[in-house]
């Protein structure tokens, strides 16, 4: 009979660690709905001791989600019971505490003699310390997930010491990570059967793998884990994630799905939900999902050759292992326009992945009819682009709410910008070598701000000459990177919206770490 597959999505914790890919409060949420949506069977929600923003994402998912709901820890009491606190409201909670184990982890992490003198000593220290977490966590809730960080090079009597530690100890999960995307297929798939051979009581747990693509390796490996003895994979959304990325949701469950020959497993993912999350994590990381991404591109149904479009014509099966359909990529869509009601929109939201109050309805309606009036159509890539920009204003700092650029063959570009912020307008002008510049010039100088943009994109969001613009740019701020995401029928006010944002997304960053420094200090005294 077939076997499940548990799908453990990490796009709000591990996949937001991607550069820029911050995610606001609310943003979170409306991804959180739609990955339940999608039907996956845990959603790790965020690492609620590092900052306000991110507890309360925890919190929030935590009381709304069905699912199980995932909080990440270190193995020290205080991310414990900040985790712990944060899931409290949790239908279904689950504590993710985790130890780094490699003998590159040991020693950079644990350096100090504190830990211990010898490797060896090092090494029992975080032993003591796995089961000192896994413990502690257990007094909170019954479902506890184990990781041994950078398991993917860590010696197997080691990993298998560990493991069987963390299981004594309670865990439920215990999670092999390739944390730095090292292994290779037929390696990771040995090391999983060793330690199913090692460890007494791996019967008493599911065995999770994380698998990070910095070889391109990352679902290859995850796959070839299953076919070892792992029952849950953790993935996320378009396979985003710190450096090159996590191993990518829509892959794995697809691979099982059409591979089912090979591999008799099965997921509770709904396939048809996976375009929409794609699209949605998309929009509001600002990651654009490169044309040729297996299953989400925009070409992996496409066919541009002679010999592919006449196989295609006589039989899709020539070339097509899946239909478009399959993922949720519709043949007919329908197509709006300013004569469209609000039922109209409301169902095409709805489908699209989105919930709304009716409140929120008639926010985006408004922006619809003011969208309507500029593109004779409105289509769904528009829509999610509306939605995109609907959440984000929730938690904006800076609304720009006008920019007027004065430019010329034989003049020197001039912007002037005005910004809402607390109810306050300010207003301001700046030259530049471009209007693009010119723009930014005039928001630093509004803003008594200045940053250096590291890249700058545009890219057309449906067809035709009325077609908006999307930007993303990265701006950067001493070590810290923030994207941002604009979009309009003018490209100048895109570039605009997509420079703000970017602030937005800082400025909240550093409100976030001075909440932080004032409990610490507060606790302190």
């Amino acid at each position: 009979m077939s076997e499940k597959i548990m799908i453990f999505d990490t796009t709000l914790r591990d996949g937001e660690q991607s550069p820029g890919a911050s995610l606001s409060v609310p943003e979170k949420i409306e991804i959180a709905r739609q990955l339940e949506k999608l039907g996956v069977d845990v959603i790790e929600a965020g690492f609620p001791v590092s900052s306000p923003a991110q507890f309360q994402a925890v919190e929030r998912i935590a009381a709304e989600c069905g699912v199980i709901v995932a909080g990440l820890a270190r193995a020290k009491e205080l991310d414990i019971k900040k985790a712990a606190e944060a899931l409290e409201a949790a239908k279904k909670p689950r504590i993710h505490t985790f130890s780094s184990t490699s003998d590159y982890h040991i020693f950079g992490k644990f350096s100090s003699d504190r830990y211990g003198k010898t490797l060896q000593e090092k090494r029992k220290t975080v032993l003591q310390m796995t089961i000192d977490a896994v413990s502690y966590a257990r007094t909170f809730f019954p479902d506890v997930e184990f990781s041994a960080e950078d398991a993917g090079r860590t010696d197997i009597g080691y990993l298998a010491e560990i493991v069987e530690a963390a299981i004594a100890a309670g865990a439920t999960t215990v999670n092999i990570p390739d944390t730095t995307g090292y292994t290779l297929p037929a390696e990771f798939h040995d090391k999983i059967m060793e330690l199913r051979k090692r460890v007494k009581n791996i019967d008493q747990a599911v065995i999770s793998v994380h698998c990070h693509n910095d070889l391109g390796l990352a679902v290859a490996n995850s796959l070839s884990a299953i076919e070892a003895g792992a029952r849950q994979i953790e993935c996320t959304i378009n396979g985003i994630g710190e450096r090159a990325g996590n191993a990518s949701l829509e892959e794995i469950v697809m691979a099982l799905k059409v591979r089912k020959d090979r591999m008799d497993y099965y997921t509770n993912i709904n396939t048809r939900e996976i375009y929409n999350s794609s699209r949605m994590v998309s929009g509001f990381t600002g990651i654009i999902v490169q044309p040729n991404k297996a299953i989400v591109g925009e070409n992996a149904f496409a066919h541009e050759s002679g010999i592919h479009q006449d196989g295609m014509l006589k039989n899709r099966e020539t070339y097509e292992i899946m239909t478009p359909e399959d993922v949720g990529v519709e043949k007919t869509k329908i197509v709006l326009g300013r004569h469209s009601g609000r039922h109209g929109l409301k169902s095409r939201l709805i489908k699209l992945g989105y919930s709304l109050s009716e409140e929120e309805l008639n926010k985006i309606y408004d922006l619809f009819t003011k969208l309507a009036d500029k593109k004779k159509e409105i289509y769904d890539d528009d829509l999610r682009t509306l939605m995109g920009d609907e959440v984000l204003k929730r938690n904006h700092l800076y609304t720009l709410e006008r920019v007027q650029v004065l430019m010329g063959t034989n003049s020197i570009p001039t912007a002037s910008v005005q910004i809402s912020h607390e109810g306050e307008k300010l207003l301001d002008s700046a030259t530049g070598d471009g209007p693009i510049d010119a723009i930014f010039n005039a928001i630093d100088r509004t803003l008594n701000t200045s940053f250096t943009v590291e890249s700058y994109q545009v890219r057309s969001v449906t067809a035709g000459r009325q077609a908006q613009g999307e930007v993303h740019l990265r701006i950067k701020d001493k070590e810290s990177a923030f994207t941002g995401r604009g979009v309009s029928t003018d490209i100048l006010e895109a570039s605009a919206k997509a420079y703000l944002q970017a602030i937005n997304m800082l400025t909240m960053e550093k409100l976030n770490k001075q909440t932080v420094r004032e409990e610490s200090l507060a606790n302190a005294v």
